[in-house]
């Protein structure tokens, strides 16, 4: 495996027609976290799983925050300009398209200030149980750009009305968003699968 930028984990497509996923975990994961989730939705794809670079007691992230639910905007915007340069060398080392981003939680986050700051770096986005990563994001355009959404109806983590101000950015940005509640909590559940499944079929 080349050495990158990123600590990660790399596996080989089997099925060619499939778009590569690029897979970030939640807080305190690493790069094997989410392979078993990016084998099950996209059978066959191309997964490249990068590590967090920032540790919060000794817990992986992809970027800083001040307090929960706080973020530091700095470091998420310098985080995710790391993180797509990462993927430009992963795309060269491995020959890959653009990816589209599958993010749980802090992995979400990143995915979605990914497609605000560096919107080339993807082809979409799978964004579970995101926050909004900037609070004035810039002007973008992510014409037809392909994004689902997740929130848990009982998440105690993410407010509520925060999704729905992400989705209201990405859809002025003239991304194809589909958002939808889950009865669930912060973790995904079982029900998810097969419906991230049949978003990503489509692609």
């Amino acid at each position: 495996m080349p050495a990158l930028s990123f600590q990660h984990r790399f596996e080989l497509a089997s099925a060619a027609s499939r778009p590569p996923l690029l897979l970030l975990h939640g807080t305190g994961g690493d790069e094997t976290d989410l392979i078993p989730l990016g084998r099950t939705v996209s059978t066959g794809a191309a997964l490249l799983s990068p590590r967090g670079p920032v540790l919060e007691a000794g817990m992986p992230r992809f970027f800083r925050r001040l307090a929960e639910g706080v973020f530091d905007e700095d470091d998420v915007r310098k985080r995710a300009g790391d993180l797509a340069d990462f993927i430009a060398e992963a795309r060269s080392a491995y020959r890959l398209e653009a990816p589209i981003a599958l993010g749980f939680s802090n992995g979400a986050n990143i995915a979605a200030a990914l497609l605000l700051l560096r919107p080339d770096a993807l082809s979409g986005a799978v964004l579970l149980r995101p926050m909004v990563p900037l609070q004035a994001p810039p002007a973008v355009d992510l014409s037809g750009k392909p994004v689902l959404m997740l929130s848990g109806t009982a998440d105690p983590i993410v407010p509520p009305d925060d999704p729905a101000r992400l989705a209201a950015f990405l859809r002025r940005a003239g991304a194809d968003v589909r958002h939808e509640f889950c009865p669930a909590g912060h973790g995904l559940s079982q029900a998810e699968i097969p419906l991230i499944r049949d978003w990503l079929g489509e692609r």
